[in-house]
């Protein structure tokens, strides 16, 4: 499942021992799996400050817990620890940490989700925005919020037809038509102000 090398687990165990605290051991967990911002966390851990669900690896001199949520994402994972020139660092390389695309027989908002996480959020950020799935309705209809900078924006109705509503209706098979659902007078900080707004 997770490998974690001899030099990583001398470097936690020196770690711990400065420590001294009875019972000490490391927790590792993906923030925010399954998107383009996954990373990895890595902390100190005592037994009372654990959910109780965790995965628990046996090292030499201490245990790493494993998120139970996280688990899949970091399934291959690989922990060292590379002494340079100028001191040590640790390594992870979790190559699940991001997920993977659904495959052909996931639903259609399962599909439409991973598409707006991978590829049009990312995009969006650029200008401080983002979408989020309202719902995908039985006739393939997907329903979305804008928020932050498209909040509002100008531009939006052109980011929908021309960016959003082309990519879905391109790379996911069943998606009809996308729509807007956002207040955007509302909106308190667009990227560009809609027209006659002050």
């Amino acid at each position: 499942m997770i490998q974690i090398s001899e030099a990583a687990q001398t470097h936690f165990r020196k770690l711990i021992e400065r420590e001294a605290i009875p019972g000490l051991g490391v927790r590792l967990a993906a923030n925010d799996p399954g998107t383009p911002r996954a990373d990895v966390r890595l902390e100190f851990a005592e037994s009372a400050e654990l959910a109780g669900d965790e995965w628990a690896i046996d090292c030499e001199g201490f245990t790493l817990w494993l998120d139970a949520a996280s688990v899949p994402y970091l399934d291959g994972a690989e922990i060292d620890y590379a002494t340079q020139a100028t001191g040590g660092q640790l390594q992870i390389r979790a190559p699940k940490i991001k997920g993977s695309a659904p495959g052909e027989t996931a639903s259609l908002v399962e599909r439409v989700r991973w598409l707006i996480e991978q590829e049009i959020n990312p995009q969006l950020a650029q200008h401080r925005g983002h979408v989020s799935l309202q719902e995908v309705t039985a006739d393939g209809v997907v329903v979305l919020r804008f928020g932050g900078g498209c909040h509002g924006c100008g531009m939006a109705d052109v980011t929908l037809k021309q960016g959003i509503e082309k990519t879905l209706m391109e790379k996911v098979p069943g998606v009809t038509a996308v729509r807007d659902a956002t207040d955007h007078a509302t909106g308190s900080a667009p990227y560009l102000p809609q027209r006659g707004a002050a």
